[in-house]
């Protein structure tokens, strides 16, 4: 999820007198990696301002859907569920894993355990099979198998992961804001995309993201400390006040406006309403253990991505791509994909938003403290948490994928088509199915069939084959009849 010379910017701290906060800075290792407590604390808010839609989004997509016996999910709960599990895992991987790499419930994911596995069975059968794919991922970590793959990427095909994320999130950025939009079917077109909604650049808050987008951009250029928190703060004020003034008739997901009452009360309701097993009864065991294949293999490889880009972005790896201490951070993430089964929140994930964070100059899990305590804050403000727009928040990821994609593309060796190839395949498989998995997947199959090809199959990973035959049964489920 690489960096540019703006994002090296932050310079270690100048030796002398220790700061006020040494046990921090000790623990946390803040000097040592260049950053400030200053510089962790923005991280921190811009990471959760970045993501805290996913608090309203999550609810929407799982209380939408009902399970084999007509029963939704109460959608209060939900958001109580979301919030907590966001703020435990986040929490957790700041303390444990030290990166600045927050966690709440993944997209894709959620829409899985909605329309795949809830129509066939009850709730908490769903959510059961989601703690069992947190299981296994913990295993995986355990015997080792997890950071296997993950060294055995080739680096230039990491970099390829890297520049696929960036480009990612900032479609993620476009679409999110309105700037871009998906063209109805019932226009009967092939063209997927257009801008604006309706083919032109129209309404207020289209306006208050290119005005974000045009401020953050110019704060990076001039090195302003704080650049992407001072933008996302300033558009959301203008959001408030346009709100209240031109009385726009939809934001989208979050309008900006001051809520009546700012406080809620957490449900805590769906917290471990979970059946381990009882999924497999209603579907059968070959079935089950697909559905608990089709949920691991998405967490797995999203969260592997993710790591990837925003370790790199963060300069937390070696010269070989590697992260000292990945195993700490990927079994948190195994715990972080339990917990939201056991939460009924849906699998919880590393969130590639966390360069927003990255991109203000966090380098630590001290960031994640104060993300993971914003979202417990959240348990209780949740309105005023959901107010800040899309519109606000999304120029972040139009920066950061710029500054992902500047750092990373020098360092892919273009004349070796056999890496150059896969990197390119992942690179634009990510926007283009709107998928990490699915770049990360085509990649590596291309990257095996082209080493193949030129004879140079004995340079391949033997863990690269076995992932390249994973992804190769799991896109071909569906014509074997096993989806």
């Amino acid at each position: 999820m690489s960096t540019s010379a703006t994002a090296k910017a932050p310079a270690p701290e100048q030796p002398g007198t220790p700061p006020a906060y040494g046990a921090l800075d000790r623990y946390f290792k803040i000097s040592e990696r260049g950053s400030t407590l200053s510089r962790e604390i923005r991280g921190g808010f811009a990471t959760f301002f970045a993501m805290a839609y996913i608090i309203v989004l999550n609810p929407i997509i799982l209380s939408s859907a009902k399970d084999m016996y007509g029963h939704q999910l109460n959608s209060g709960q939900l958001v109580t569920a979301t919030a907590v599990t966001a703020a435990f895992t986040t929490l957790l991987m700041g303390v444990i894993g030290n990166v600045p790499i927050a966690l709440a419930a993944g997209l894709g994911v959620n829409t899985v355990v909605a329309l795949q596995l809830a129509p066939r069975m009850s709730w908490p059968d769903a959510m059961g099979m989601v703690v069992l794919a947190g299981f296994v991922v913990m295993l995986l970590v355990a015997t080792g198998l997890r950071e296997r793959v993950m060294n055995a990427v080739p680096l230039g095909l990491r970099k390829g992961i890297s520049i696929g994320i960036g480009l990612f999130i900032m479609l993620i950025g476009l679409v999110d804001s309105g700037f871009v939009s998906r063209i109805p079917d019932v226009a009967h077109t092939t063209v997927p995309l257009q801008l604006g909604a309706d083919g032109h650049l129209n309404g207020w808050p289209v306006l208050v993201f290119v005005l974000g987008a045009l401020l953050t951009l110019a704060l990076i250029v001039r090195k302003v400390p704080g650049a992407i928190l001072i933008s996302i703060v300033a558009m959301t004020v203008l959001g408030v006040v346009v709100n209240a003034v031109a009385k726009v008739p939809s934001w989208g997901l979050t309008t900006p406006k001051w809520p009546g009452n700012p406080v809620s009360t957490p449900d805590f309701g769906l917290i471990g309403q979970v059946s381990l097993f009882g999924g497999f009864a209603k579907v059968g065991v070959l079935t089950g253990v697909l559905f608990v294949f089709t949920v691991l293999l998405s967490c797995f490889f999203d969260a592997m991505g993710t790591i990837m880009g925003i370790s790199d972005e963060a300069k937390l790896t070696d010269a070989q791509g590697q992260m000292p201490g990945i195993n700490k951070v990927l079994f948190v993430d195994g715990i972080a994909v339990a917990a939201g089964g056991a939460s009924s929140s849906s699998a919880t994930t590393c969130f590639v938003e966390s360069t927003a964070g990255v991109g203000e100059g966090a380098r630590t899990g001290f960031a994640n403290v104060v993300t993971g305590a914003l979202f417990a804050v959240a348990l209780f403000l949740t309105p005023v948490a959901t107010m800040v727009p899309s519109q606000a928040a999304t120029p972040a990821l139009l920066a950061v994928g710029f500054l992902i994609l500047a750092g990373s593309v020098r360092e892919i060796d273009w004349s070796d088509y056999t890496i150059a190839m896969p990197a390119f395949v992942t690179m634009v498989m990510m926007p283009f199915t709107y998928s990490i998995t699915n770049g990360i997947g085509m990649g590596f199959i291309t990257f095996v069939l082209l080493r193949l090809a030129a004879g140079r199959g004995r340079e391949v990973p033997a863990a690269m084959y076995v992932v390249a035959a994973v992804f190769g049964f799991y896109y071909l489920m569906p014509a074997l009849g096993l989806t």
